[in-house]
Parts: structure tokens; sequence; C-alpha cells
């Protein structure tokens, strides 16, 4: 029997945006890549549906009232099936798999990253609360395993690229790009009836609603900034946030001798995912090719860390360290998901995460099950809070 020596992908949240931009990636270079696990919170339908187009070993679907709809569906294709989260920090850990692209939302991606890096698989991380939350824990497990951790966010993978080849050269500073979201050029005052529907309406990427929200108050670019801490190796002066509203320049490094290097492309997701599939090669594709001529000015402004005090936050907790990220982090999804389901105001969310980051026990320098009760007890402050607004 010929041997199959494909990348065998796991992919962590195959039913949300980044999870079904990968398998599009993947069905387009069926000789490079295979589906080993896919995995999915509730959307039952669409994984079924993945798992019959793409045949993987398991699946897991975390909503237990789901598995039996699942399981009925994809016995006959002899595809295991399992269900809640255990399941899936066992699944990640299968000899079938080469990489693990971790596309869940939230904190709930940190567990099953660690145990793919524990079974020494190399990660595709497309979530960014793993780093935020844990990212001492995250990096000194890797670098132990010697896992690789492949950045898929655009403005990451950006830098990584521009990284190929100066891995040897110091870095001066880099600068993460934003577009400034649906929001840029605002003031607070204009952001007092700011509507779900208005935040929900990205100019320039098609995400999921928490990231797309997290655009909105800038404080996915707050995410970004600690996360690329802890990808590089850098301290927190060393990174800046500028935006960008074309989302042409996907990010920059300055190198210690002024030199600058940036990565640019349209603003298409698969791009990212692709390159750290195939890593090291760059993989040919149809992707749509950008046209100096139809963007005759590409432009740049600072950020508006008044209006958009969430990224100011974020600046706040990479600096102090420990288990403040983590507060950030458990208070933004609980803040989030209050504004998603009309229960606060588009600018409570700032309020929710200053208070709960002011209340919260501080530890500086936690373990696991540390991180785990700090994410408990943020998410209960700010319920609390939420409570008396």
């Amino acid at each position: 029997m010929e041997e199959d020596n494909r990348r065998g992908i796991a992919i962590c949240g195959s039913t949300g945006s980044i999870g079904t931009q990968a398998l599009e990636v993947i069905e387009a270079n069926p000789d490079r890549f295979r589906v080993e696990v896919l995995t999915a919170g509730g959307n039952a339908d669409l994984l079924i549906e993945q798992s019959k187009k793409f045949k993987p070993n398991a699946v897991v679907i975390a909503d237990e009232s789901k598995y039996t709809q699942v399981k009925d569906e994809l016995w006959p294709l002899d595809i295991k099936t399992y269900c809640r989260a255990e399941a899936l920090e066992q699944v990640v850990q299968m000899s079938g798999v080469d990489i693990v692209l971790t596309a869940m939302v939230g904190f709930a991606g940190l567990k099953p990253t660690l145990k793919a890096i524990e079974a020494g698989k190399q990660i595709a991380l497309a979530n960014k609360e793993t780093l935020v939350v844990a990212g001492e824990l995250v990096t000194k497990a890797a670098a132990e395993k010697g896992v690789n951790i492949y950045p898929v966010d655009s403005e990451h993978s950006a830098i990584f690229q521009c990284l190929a080849g100066e891995f040897h050269n110091p870095i001066e500073k880099i600068y993460l790009t934003a577009s400034g979201g649906p929001f840029r050029g605002k003031r607070r005052e204009d952001l007092l009836g700011a509507t779900k529907a208005q935040a929900l309406k990205h100019p320039n990427w098609d995400m999921g609603a928490k990231i797309t929200i997290d655009s909105a108050s800038m404080m996915n670019k707050g995410l970004e900034v600690i996360e690329a801490k802890w990808l590089f190796n850098l301290k927190p002066e060393q990174i800046d946030v500028i935006v960008h509203p074309q989302s042409i320049i996907h990010s920059i490094v300055q190198f210690t001798d002024g030199s600058m290097k940036a990565q640019m492309g349209l603003p298409d997701m698969k791009l990212p995912i692709q390159y750290a599939l195939g890593y090291p090669d760059r993989l040919s594709s149809d992707f749509p090719r950008f046209n100096f001529i139809d963007y005759p000015s590409l432009t740049f402004e600072q950020p508006d860390m008044e209006t958009f005090g969430n990224l100011a936050l974020a600046f706040e907790a990479m600096k102090t360290g420990g288990n403040m990220p983590c507060i950030l982090n458990a208070s933004n999804e609980i803040a989030v998901d209050a504004f998603l389901k009309d229960q606060i105001k588009f600018l409570d969310i700032h309020l929710i995460n200053a208070k709960t980051m002011e209340r919260c026990t501080q530890l500086s320098h936690p373990t696991l099950v540390e991180y785990l009760d700090t994410d408990s007890e943020a998410r209960a402050l700010a319920r609390e809070i939420i409570d008396t607004i």
C-alpha cells in the first residue's frame, strides 16, 4: 500500500469562519492535506455536511444534545463520533494528526491547544485567546516539546512572513495594522447609541460575530497585541498599533538598522491559513491578486485610545502581566455576549472590562489551575457588573 505523505489536519472549530475557509484550502490542495479530525460547538448540520464531504477519522460535537444526530448520520461512513469538551482534548492527540488548527473562539481553545502540544502536534493558531490567557504556559510547553506555533491571524502571519530569513536578526519594533472597524473616526459621544447591526458591519473582513464586535471596539487588536508579545518574544514597548483603513498592509517589522518589512495582500483569511498549514512552502493558489492601480493611496492613522478604551486596557493588561490578560479576556467574552443579546450598550463593554480588571484577584505567575480559576472568577464578576447596569 502506498504511503500517504499528506499532512493530517485537525480543525478545532470547523464550522466557524476560519474553519470553513481552512476546508476550502484543504479541498484546493488534496495532494498536500487530508482532514483527520473535525470539531464543532453546536452546528451539527454543517459538521455532518463537512464530514460527509471530507470523511475525517473522527469528529466531536461539543453540544451533547446534538450527539445522537451526528453519530447516526456518520455511523454508515465509519467516522468515530464523540461529544463534549473532554473528547476534544483527546482527539487532537490522535496519531494521524500532524497539525492542529485551533479555530475555536475564546477561552475554550486553551486546553485543547495545550493537549495538542503535549502530544507533540504542530499548532496553526487562529485562537488568539490561547496566548492572551496563558501565553507564558503555552510558549513554555511548546518550547519543551519542540512544537512550532504557526500564526493564522493575518497580522501575526504577516509578522511571521516578514521574519522568514531574519530570525537571527533582532526586532526593534513591530506595527500591527488595524482597519479601525466600522466605527473608525467616531468619538465616544457618537457611539452612545451604537447598535449591534452597526457594530457587526465590518468594512473589510468577513468574520464571526464575536470577533467582529471585538474589531468594532478595537479589543480584537488589543488581544493581538498581547498575542504578539508571546509569539515573537517581545517587550510591550516593542509593539505598536497603527490604523490602516484599506487592510492591504497586514503588519510591519522594523529591524535595528531602521529598515522595515511589510507583508501585503488583499484581505483574505485563506492566504494566512494556507501559509500556516503549508509552511515552509508557499502553495500556489487562485486567490484574487492585489492591483496597485485599484488602491492609489494607502493611508495610516494613530488609534484613538480614548474612544476605543479596550485597546488601552489590553496594553495595560500586557504590561501588568500575570493573570491580568486572562481577566480581561474573560470579562470581554461575557460583555460581548451581553451586547450581542441586547443586554448592554456598546460602550458598556469597556466599562465592564475596566471594572473587572480592578476587582479580580491578581496573580503574577499562575498555574493552569489558577488560570482556570481566574477565568471563572472574572466571568462571575463581569456578570455581577452587568446586573448593575
